[in-house]
């Protein structure tokens, strides 16, 4: 950027083109970037492509004509008019002084000389000056007519034209407000500034090899805001000499939205590299720091924040729906072999080891496989306490009516022992009972768990950073852990009661199913515990189904498979003499 006169650009460049210093864009003042004289320096062609605003060209009707009709008789005492009169004819005004000139007859015509003092083609500033007279014109004019009531004078009166003061033409002036015969409307606004009125200049080459400067654009201030600045459709040459590659005033391109500015090291602070925001941070404007997105949010790797996707085990997903399937088909194999238990009540093989707690485990079986649906869908408040309860209760009470068979088989042999009557104390009642026990103390410790602190559907922000995990918290860890344990005392009870008399001698012992049946039920729930740790997200979900489905399927299989292969395949085997050996 030069903001100096023409003789100082010229010698600039003068030095630049000495040392070879080219392809710059220069910003020039009006006080050189429309002179002519710019082509006459050595190093001027470095200048091409050079912008600048200055004041607007104007015409000024009749002053050509009027500069071409002056003669030196007009001006006797002007300095000015003499030596620009004996420059142009190379004639001598002075007859006293010897010279070797000729006299001038001061008639010499105008008319047809061409100088820069009748060139009336680049009126910029001289258009001001004309402006001001005439403002200074209207003022004197609206003074002395006293035109404007409400800028008289102390007394009320009008001045006297003999005595005007420049303070009260200051007052008119600010006031004046024509129209010149070119059309251009001349005012002072409140701070006592006309509106601002520039041209964009570009030097340019012509086909004469010479430098000009060529309007490209124009600023009137006059005009609304969004019009006051108006490009022309002339091609635009920029200093490396190209009209289509436009040149870059900053080191570094304006980073992108989703980077922000990483300054280069011993470079000016224009300099800098642009870095992708890391993740869950963005950057809207061109900044030095991204800024982080609210927890519940993520970025879209741009300029914005978007609401973070909350996962769940969803039943519409490949892993909800196929554990859906196999809870369905475990209530339908419960079912089948229900109506199977049904259509064979009155057989041995049915009516051994007590019906009616078979028919009560097949009911408890079929809401172990109906509860794993609780934990898949969206998690509530009213889901979350439902879905550890329902598991709790249900599984106390399908154990509880193995455990009744396990003591079933093992005071069916101590009853056969010489004096002994123990099956008087273990009878129907006493089974139906223990299992009533046995799930109200589970009841009770859900009741307690609910009451206290019960579970709840929580937002877990920290597992992942692009998405929430909506899970159910447990909201006790102790509540959580009681239910667990007293489905683990009564399994390994059931194990330790059925491993006892799984060596009774008997064609049918359903003491060998029920320990094998709890074995399985055991390895399942002591490998979910690790498990359940260990995974992450809605995973965890699956595990817990997984470890319900498995356990049920195993309880299912084991105890009644056998007995429906005998009622279905194996008839002759269903008889009270064959059971009993």
């Amino acid at each position: 950027m030069a903001f100096m006169s023409h003789r100082e650009i010229k010698l600039l460049a003068t030095e630049l083109y000495t040392h070879s210093i080219t392809g710059l864009q220069w910003i020039g003042s009006d006080a050189w970037i429309t002179d002519h004289s710019l082509t006459d320096s050595e190093g001027h062609k470095i200048l091409v492509g050079s912008l600048g605003f200055t004041s607007p060209k104007a015409k000024i009707s009749g002053l050509e004509e009027y500069l071409k009709q002056l003669y030196p008789s007009q001006f006797p005492d002007s300095q000015f008019v003499r030596e620009f009169w004996e420059e142009v004819f190379n004639c001598s005004l002075n007859r006293t002084v010897n010279t070797q000139k000729q006299p001038c007859s001061g008639h010499e015509s105008l008319q047809n000389i061409e100088s820069q003092f009748t060139d009336v083609s680049e009126l910029r500033f001289t258009d001001n000056v004309y402006k001001s007279v005439y403002a200074v014109a209207h003022a004197l004019d609206m003074l002395i007519k006293c035109d404007n009531d409400q800028l008289s004078f102390s007394n009320g009166s009008c001045i006297d034209p003999k005595q005007i003061k420049p303070w009260q033409v200051l007052q008119y002036l600010n006031t004046v407000n024509f129209t010149t015969k070119e059309g251009e409307r001349v005012y002072f606004n409140k701070n006592g500034d006309t509106p601002a009125r520039y041209e964009l200049v570009n030097l340019q080459f012509t086909i004469r090899g010479t430098m000009e400067g060529r309007t490209i654009g124009i600023f009137d201030a006059s005009l609304p805001e969004r019009n006051q600045f108006v490009m022309n459709n002339i091609p635009v040459v920029w200093g490396n000499g190209l009209t289509e590659e436009v040149p870059v005033s900053v080191c570094s391109e304006m980073c992108l939205p989703g980077t922000h500015k990483v300054l280069q090291k011993g470079k000016p602070v224009c300099c800098y590299d642009c870095i992708p925001c890391p993740e869950g941070e963005i950057s809207n404007v061109t900044s030095i720091h991204c800024a982080k997105c609210p927890p519940e949010y993520w970025s879209n790797k741009q300029d914005a924040c978007i609401p973070k996707e909350v996962e769940f085990l969803a039943y519409d997903e490949i892993l909800g729906l196929v554990l859906v399937l196999f809870s369905l088909l475990g209530v339908f194999l419960t079912m089948v072999t229900t109506l199977v238990f049904y259509c064979h009540r009155e057989t041995p093989v049915v009516r051994a080891n007590n019906s009616e707690l078979s028919f009560l485990l097949l009911f408890s079986l079929t809401l172990c496989f109906l509860c794993s649906l609780t934990f898949i869908g969206r998690p509530t408040k009213l889901s979350c306490m439902l879905r550890h309860t329902a598991f709790g209760i249900t599984f106390v009470l399908c154990i509880s009516c193995v455990l009744g068979k396990t003591i079933v088989v093992l005071m069916a042999f101590r009853a056969t022992l010489p004096g002994t009557n123990v099956m008087k104390w273990f009878g129907p009642l006493q089974q139906r009972l223990t299992v009533l026990v046995f799930t109200f103390i589970q009841v009770l410790i859900c009741i307690l768990w609910l009451t206290i602190n019960p579970p709840f559907p929580f937002r877990n922000l920290l597992l992942y950073k692009d998405r929430i995990i909506l899970e159910c918290d447990t909201g006790t860890a102790v509540g959580f852990c009681a239910v667990l344990g007293y489905i683990g005392f009564l399994a390994i009870s059931c194990f330790a009661i059925a491993f006892l008399a799984r060596k009774l001698p008997d064609n049918f012992n359903e003491a060998k199913f029920i320990t094998f049946s709890m074995l399985i039920f055991c390895a399942v729930w002591i490998t979910f515990i690790p498990a359940y740790i260990s995974s992450p997200g809605k995973f965890i979900v699956a595990v817990e189904i997984f470890a319900i489905l498995a356990s049920s399927f195993g309880l299912l299989f084991c105890i009644f498979i056998p007995k429906c292969y005998i009622i279905l395949f194996r008839p002759e085997q269903n008889t009270k003499k064959h059971i009993m050996g």
